[in-house]
């Protein structure tokens, strides 16, 4: 990536995030390969998550990743950073949710979540960083084959934190 398109990603990233907040919420981006799943799984909520409701994709479709096949959306317990809002459309990955956070302090925020995943019953497999970038990913694990990971990433003043849900997960 060029040295003038990474100097200008931050600026471009908050003018992204001003015309959404200004406009409404943003639908979700059209999926690869989303697929059906019964409403009848279980829910986050359930394993004792508490948090705000989450908002971003469908929680009842899925799409496989390079990382492996995720939940397009996360569940209304999945653990949120405090005043963070909704960045839907900040990557073109397809993720099950992504936050911006006005707050630029990623070792705070990746602590924060690991503790917070850890209250859901989630087991921290992986905190790494900070990384050349400053960013952290942790990498959790719940019941049975469930994986969840999560990136906070800096982009000039702001902290992207991008959940990967794993598709073994509950459903919300």
């Amino acid at each position: 990536m060029s040295t003038r398109f990474r100097r200008l990603l931050p600026t471009v990233s908050l003018i992204f995030l001003v015309l959404v907040a200004a406009c409404g919420r943003a639908e979700p981006s059209v999926s690869p390969s989303p697929s059906a799943v019964p409403a009848s799984a279980p829910s986050l909520a359930a394993s004792g998550a508490a948090s705000a409701p989450a908002d971003g994709g469908s929680a009842d479709t899925q799409t496989d990743t390079e990382w492996g096949r995720i939940w397009d959306g996360v569940p209304a317990g999945f653990p949120r950073f405090p005043g963070s809002i909704v960045a839907d459309g900040a990557t073109p990955e397809p993720v099950s949710a992504t936050y911006s956070v006005a707050n630029d302090d990623t070792a705070v925020i990746a602590t924060w979540m690991q503790t917070a995943l850890e209250n859901a019953s989630f087991r921290t497999e992986a905190l790494s960083g900070p990384l050349e970038d400053g960013s952290f990913v942790l990498d959790s694990v719940g019941a049975g084959e469930c994986r969840v990971q999560v990136a906070v990433e800096p982009m000039g003043g702001l902290t992207f934190v991008t959940v990967r849900y794993g598709a073994a997960c509950p459903a919300g």
